[in-house]
């Protein structure tokens, strides 16, 4: 089996990479040759050591057609202009969300034509999908029937490639399945342009003792998921039959729902209140608006039918970024 992952660099992208090599297949099938695809170059000297990975560094748009040559079995597509990026440069948005998913299915669509074979397409959707429009107000608790309305070009983007995805899947030259991944909570190295971000830099840095800044109200509810529960939605779902996965439509993969409060206490639990002494509470309007307007609690039957759960408490998901740096 040939695999391909866009945005294979990434944090995502790189722990989804350990993850299939160490299994050694995928939906029963060996894996023969795992290309990671980013606009930066692969920095992990373990899967660059693996004799099965190939790397592609550059612009995706700009690489595709030499990246497409050869057939893919599965395609994992988690490359993404991030929300807070896609608020600052529209056009960015456009052609690093949409235009890229759209050459990617249109490589998909020629290839199905070449061998008369679906292959597998993962696209790694968000829950930024969901927002309170003025018609259609945001429930209390989203549900797998909850229709999304989008608040930022980030979440416009996501939805619009969920509906691509499932024509493609529709049409027969893919088997797609999207799936709306929540907010990565403790995610490590660098900040990103997202504009949750903050939601790992609030005990990341911390923990690196460094100050960090909270710019939402510490009374904000958040969905969150930690890499390893997020890790374990994206292969369930991949794997998932079609009677399984359930019609074309995006899966919610499973929620943790926490106030930013909350977080900070759990902080202050695992290392004391000198380090979680180090975040100062500094409102941000933009920021502020954009989470704000992301729902907080989710009923995700399609995935607990999938035998997925959220993390048990952000104790946990410290606990397990904690182990992970050592």
């Amino acid at each position: 089996m040939n695999i391909l992952i866009t945005g294979g660099a990434g944090f995502l992208g790189t722990l989804l990479a350990r993850s299939l090599l160490q299994r050694g297949s995928l939906c029963g099938q060996p894996i023969d040759t795992l290309t990671l695809a980013d606009l930066h170059p692969v920095g992990d000297p373990g899967l660059l050591a693996d004799p099965r990975v190939k790397c592609d560094a550059g612009d995706l748009l700009e690489r595709l057609d030499g990246l497409m040559v050869g057939d893919h079995d599965a395609v994992f597509h988690l490359a993404s202009a991030v929300s807070g990026e896609c608020e600052a440069d529209f056009a960015l948005g456009l052609r690093s969300n949409l235009e890229a998913t759209r050459r990617l299915l249109e490589a998909l669509r020629a290839q199905h034509a070449r061998t008369g074979k679906a292959p597998l397409f993962f696209f790694a959707s968000s829950v930024a999908v969901y927002g309170a429009d003025e018609a259609v107000p945001l429930p209390p608790v989203v549900r797998d029937d909850t229709l999304p309305t989008p608040q930022s070009s980030y979440g416009i983007h996501k939805f619009i490639c969920e509906q691509l995805v499932a024509d493609y899947t529709r049409k027969g030259y893919i088997d797609g399945r999207a799936a709306r991944l929540m907010t990565v909570s403790v995610r490590p190295g660098r900040p990103n342009g997202a504009a949750s971000g903050f939601l790992s830099g609030i005990v990341r840095e911390p923990l690196a003792g460094i100050d960090a800044i909270c710019p939402v109200d510490p009374a904000t509810a958040v969905a969150l998921a930690s890499p390893d529960t997020t890790i374990a939605g994206i292969l369930r779902v991949a794997e998932a039959s079609r009677a399984e996965f359930g019609g074309r439509t995006a899966l919610n993969l499973p929620a943790l729902s926490v106030t930013v409060a909350e977080m900070l206490e759990a902080l202050e639990r695992s290392a004391g209140q000198a380090v979680a002494a180090r975040v100062t509470v500094r409102p941000d309007a933009a920021i502020t608006r954009i989470v704000g307007g992301w729902p907080s609690r989710f009923e995700s039957e399609r995935a607990r039918r999938l035998g997925l759960q959220a993390d048990a408490s952000f104790d946990a998901v410290i606990a397990q970024y904690r182990a992970l740096m050592g």
